[in-house]
Order: C-alpha cells, then sequence, then structure tokens
C-alpha cells in the first residue's frame, strides 16, 4: 500500500478528466491522473469535431483530446495507466483499489464517461467510429448531408436522433423491433408524421454492409414477424440504443440512479453525497453527453475539489 496521499486523484482521460487535469494542475495540486482501457474517451473514436468551440474547421477528436493532455502535462498533471475496481469511501483519506496495491487520496474526480451499447451485429464494430457506425447525431449528422441513413431504436434518443438528423439527411430509416416506439407519445408523433422519415417496424440489424470498402454501403435488416431480409441503402447508420455508464466501481458508495448515471447532490452538478469526491462528464450526465459540457463539468469539479482542499486543510 501506498504511504503518499494525493491531493487529487482524477480517473478517466476523457474531455472531463482532463480539462479537471488542466485546473486542478493549474492550482497546484499536482493531480494524478488514472486512464482506464480506452484512453480520451469516445472522443477518440469520432474522425472529426465540428462543434468543439475554437476550431472553426473541426478538429480530430484524438487530436482533441491529445491537445488537452499536453495542455494537463504542461501544468505538473501526472498519468497512470491504471483500473480502479473498488473504493472505500468511508474514512479519511479516501482510499482507490486497483489491481494490485491501493491508493491514497483526499478529494476524488470521477469522470470514467459512458459505453455506448452497440447492436453486437457483424460490420458493426469494424466501420464504428468515422466509417459510417456512431453513436451521436449531433457529433457526426452533418456528415451526411443529402445522405440516406439509419436510426436503430425505438425510444425517446432514437426519435431525438431521427429527428435531428432530418436537417442533413435525404432520408432517414427508424428501425424498430417492434410496431411501435417506446418514446414519449410527443416524440414518438413526432417521429412517425415527419415527411423524411421512414418507419422500420418489426425489424433488427442483421449486419452492417461495407467492411470490405472500410465505410459503411448498406444495413441489412431482418423482419421479425415474417423472417424477410433486405437492406436499407444507407451511407451512415446511428445506433441509439442508450449508453451504459461506467459506474459500477463506485456504487456504492456514491448515489446512482435506475440506469446507473451518478446523482449529484442538490444544487450542484458535479457534487455526490461523498464529501470531496467529485464527478464529471458522461457518467453523470445521460441529457447533454457533448464534449464541450463534458470540459464544463470537469472545470467545476477541478474548482470544487480546490474550494475542499483550502477549507479542510489540504
Amino acid at each position: 500500500m501506498s504511504t503518499s496521499v494525493e491531493n487529487v486523484v482524477i480517473i478517466g482521460t476523457g474531455c472531463a478528466g482532463l480539462t479537471a487535469a488542466i485546473y486542478a494542475a493549474r492550482a497546484n495540486l499536482n493531480p494524478l491522473v488514472l486512464e482506464g482501457p480506452l484512453p480520451g474517451g469516445q472522443l477518440t473514436t469520432t474522425s472529426e469535431v465540428e462543434n468543439f468551440p475554437g476550431f472553426p474547421h473541426g478538429v480530430d477528436g484524438f487530436q482533441l483530446t491529445q491537445n488537452m493532455r499536453e495542455q494537463a502535462q504542461r501544468f505538473g498533471t501526472r498519468f497512470e495507466q491504471a483500473l480502479v475496481t473498488s473504493v472505500d469511501f468511508t474514512s479519511m483519506p479516501r482510499k482507490l483499489v486497483l489491481d494490485g496495491r491501493t491508493i491514497l487520496t483526499k478529494t476524488v474526480i470521477i469522470a470514467t464517461g459512458a459505453s455506448p451499447r452497440l447492436t453486437g451485429v457483424p460490420g458493426e464494430k469494424e466501420l464504428y467510429g468515422g466509417k459510417g457506425v456512431t453513436t451521436c447525431a449531433t457529433c457526426d449528422g452533418a456528415f451526411y448531408r443529402k445522405m440516406e441513413v439509419a436510426v436503430i431504436g425505438g425510444g425517446d434518443s432514437a426519435a431525438e436522433e431521427a429527428l435531428f438528423l432530418t436537417r442533413f439527411a435525404s432520408k432517414v430509416y427508424l428501425v424498430h423491433r417492434r410496431n411501435e416506439l417506446r418514446a414519449s407519445k410527443i416524440m414518438a408523433d413526432r417521429a412517425t408524421t415527419h415527411e423524411k422519415i421512414q418507419m422500420v417496424w418489426d425489424s433488427v440489424p442483421v449486419s452492417v454492409e461495407g467492411v470490405e470498402q472500410g465505410a459503411v454501403s448498406g444495413l441489412k435488416i431482418k423482419n421479425v414477424k415474417t423472417g424477410a431480409e433486405s437492406v436499407l441503402p444507407v451511407k451512415g447508420i446511428f445506433v441509439a440504443i442508450g449508453h451504459i455508464p461506467n459506474s459500477k466501481p463506485f456504487s456504492p458508495p456514491l448515489e446512482v440512479d435506475e440506469n446507473g448515471y451518478f446523482k449529484a447532490a442538490p444544487g450542484s452538478q458535479v457534487r455526490t453525497n461523498v464529501p470531496g469526491v467529485y464527478v464529471a462528464g458522461d457518467c453523470s450526465d445521460h441529457v447533454y453527453r457533448q464534449a464541450i459540457t463534458a470540459a464544463g463539468m470537469g472545470c467545476q469539479a477541478a474548482i470544487e475539489a480546490e474550494r475542499w482542499l483550502a477549507e479542510h486543510g489540504g
């Protein structure tokens, strides 16, 4: 067990974690950042980010997170490849249990993100991230101007994605395994009556076409009632069947909602039910899920940690 005590440990290296690191390092807190299995987070799977302020011509997702990382390192942030398996927040300093050792820290910022649910059909993984399969219409919709695209899902998220895509795409197929949407009535009505959206009922994806060409050329689907298979001639496939927040090692003791997202304390976006422990980004934000909102939460969490340390003799 390590005997030294950290001021702040930041878990995660997406926009939230890296922004927290920049702020904490500039405040001379000497932060330690723990990188998980996907350094840089979901943004690294996006080939071009056009909606992050300050980049009028867009920026590669990997490059954006790399810039943030270098900025954090410039001010003294330390990085370590490690996976937190469990925590003990009952005593002070807080304990983070890693594989084979424990880190002691006065404050913790959890920015572990969320993993998009995928369908698991052949071709999906191969063409995910810049090759036609995506999980974010807000991020990637503008790349499909005047093209036909498909959205997979039946909830509010799927309806919202489909409606957003009508601004760009020539046609949006909304593929759902049942014969009515699970979405709220107002969202379902908007989606099913939109002239650009074609409902594909009682259907499930079978495979994503275009692996050999390195880009999506179609979505093969199967009608669950008739067994008939067909191919939708789409260039983009938007999977909207939800996200899985990476919160498991921390809950309990941290409170989460019914879907596993961290619950912030009343009056704050980032404070938790445990003093000195903060959350930021997609692990607690199931509404916006944008790079810029994650960065904003990372900023808030670092400032909160700095103030907590000042008040408690850190």
